[in-house]
């Protein structure tokens, strides 16, 4: 088996502070992030950084272009049933146990209750998100229907005034806007 990556070794903000780095650099400069480490006491072969950043930047690409399909998707198919967000829970578990793989990780040393419970919650999430626009949506379409209907009682008003509609006429044309006829 071949030999931890020393990236991978780094504590915890060394780590978060080289990914913000690789980001911002464009994945690119690893002489300079070597040194940049080795003036903060860690040493890490600009070769070892390369191999780290080529991996990370692939998986950005790859995120980045989940993230475009599924807002592509989203738009062209609404899923009022949140069928994706089912999906994205399993895609997410498959996605944690992968990523425990290729990183070498232990999984003894992770929590995977966590992960599966934040999964569960980003799901939650969807689902409320979906109800909160689902009810905007029944909300607004019932405003613009009471505000039709008071045009349209106005107009009916209208009428009965200007040329002395009958009760029967009025009560036929009150059925035919309600949709009674």
């Amino acid at each position: 088996m071949a030999p931890r990556s020393k990236v991978l070794t780094l504590p915890k903000e060394l780590k978060a502070w080289l990914d913000d780095q690789l980001v911002k650099r464009g994945f690119s400069d690893y002489v300079q992030l070597a040194a940049d480490l080795q003036a903060q006491g860690e040493s890490v072969s600009k070769s070892a950084l390369h191999r780290y950043g080529s991996q990370f930047e692939k998986r950005m690409a790859q995120l980045k272009m989940s993230n475009e399909q599924a807002r592509a998707l989203v738009d062209a198919a609404p899923d009022d049933e949140d069928k994706l967000g089912a999906a994205v829970i399993r895609l997410t578990q498959d996605r944690i146990f992968q990523l425990l793989v290729d990183l070498e990780i232990d999984p003894n040393s992770v929590d995977v209750n966590k992960l599966f419970k934040n999964a569960a919650e980003i799901g939650k999430a969807s689902v409320t998100q979906k109800k909160f626009t689902l009810e905007a949506r029944a909300a607004i379409e019932e405003a613009a229907r009471k505000k039709m209907l008071e045009q349209q009682e106005e107009k009916l008003q209208e009428m009965r005034g200007s040329d002395g509609m009958s009760e029967q006429m009025e009560a036929r044309i009150r059925r035919i806007l309600l949709g009674k006829e």
